[in-house]
């Protein structure tokens, strides 16, 4: 069974930055290079929503909400992806979820934003 372990979540305030990162295991890093990965977030009474996510050959695509500020990246020679957070806003709140292919989810990072 893959895992994911997500970390770098924090506390920070408005306009501040963060990098989260996530490490997929028992998988490996040609399988994982062939799958899309993401990263989700869910604030509290909200659904989960897509953030940003990176396919197999580099592609990436964000929701509009956060363009210009964040980036998502991989590296497959590690089974790992980044979200790069910038010029964080308190609506930025929320736990962070990666996620990788069709269904496999960490655990969740916090990322709380001060105004």
């Amino acid at each position: 069974q893959v895992q994911l372990v997500e970390s770098g979540g924090g506390l920070v305030q408005a306009g501040g930055s963060l990098r989260l990162s996530c490490t997929a295991s028992r998988i490996s890093s040609t399988i994982f290079s062939f799958n899309r990965m993401a990263w989700y977030r869910q604030a509290p009474g909200n659904q989960r929503e897509l953030v940003a996510d990176i396919t197999s050959d580099g592609s990436t695509n964000y929701v509009d909400s956060v363009k210009g500020r964040f980036t998502i990246s991989r590296d497959n020679f590690r089974n790992k992806v980044y979200l790069q957070m910038n010029n964080l806003e308190p609506e930025d709140t929320a736990v962070y979820y990666c996620h990788l292919g069709d269904g496999f989810w960490g655990q969740g990072t916090q990322v709380t934003v001060s105004a």
